[in-house]
Formats: C-alpha cells, structure tokens, sequence
C-alpha cells in the first residue's frame, strides 16, 4: 500500500492578494492601508477583505486611529501569522522538491 501523501497548503495564505499581504508585511514589520494597496495593487475594498480575513485567523493586528475620512489603518503581522507563513513556505518548497512515487506494478494490476 502507497503511503505518499502531497505537503499540506495552508489554503487561508494560498490566496494570492493575502500572501502579498502577508509577504509585505512580514517584511516590513508594518504598513498602512493605503500604502498595501498600492503595492499589492488591488482595491480598497479587496485588501479590506484580505484584512479582514487574515485579521480573524489571527495573522495580523490591525489599529485603526481616527474616524470616518481621517481614519488611519496599520497593519502589523503576529507571531502566529509569521510561522504561519514560514511553514507555508516551507510546504510549497516541498512539494516542488518532493518526488512523486510512481504507482507500482501492484496496485495498477488490481484495480
């Protein structure tokens, strides 16, 4: 019996937008809303999805200064959202490096 099983993918960061959230702010420690906007070049309210989501997860803290128009977000990424993105990392190059077995003769012969 073939015991091969793929990497597991952290589908919550497979999202393209949330990992070049996660990315950017992993690598600046911190950023503004408007300033992952415009690097991650999506909308306000696509990256407010994101945010949102990764916030939930508990990959990000999230400080919001001010109200209405004047109001300020900074994103910062947690303890949780960092080894959360080491691992997903980690996945995706195991999965790239991992050799697929091929399926003996055994198993094709009985099904």
């Amino acid at each position: 019996m073939n015991t091969f099983k793929f990497p597991v993918i952290n589908p919550l960061l497979h999202s393209e937008l949330r990992l070049k959230i996660m990315v950017a702010l992993d690598s600046l420690d911190s950023a503004d809303f408007i300033y992952l906007c415009q690097i991650t070049d999506s909308t306000r309210g696509n990256v407010s999805v994101q945010i949102r989501i990764l916030q939930e997860a508990g990959y990000i803290n999230v400080t919001k200064t001010g109200m209405g128009r004047l109001s300020h977000t900074v994103c910062r990424v947690t303890r949780k959202g960092k080894e959360a993105l080491r691992t997903y990392e980690e996945g995706l190059r195991n999965l790239f490096t991992q050799t697929v077995p091929a399926k003996d003769e055994a198993q094709s012969s009985a099904g």
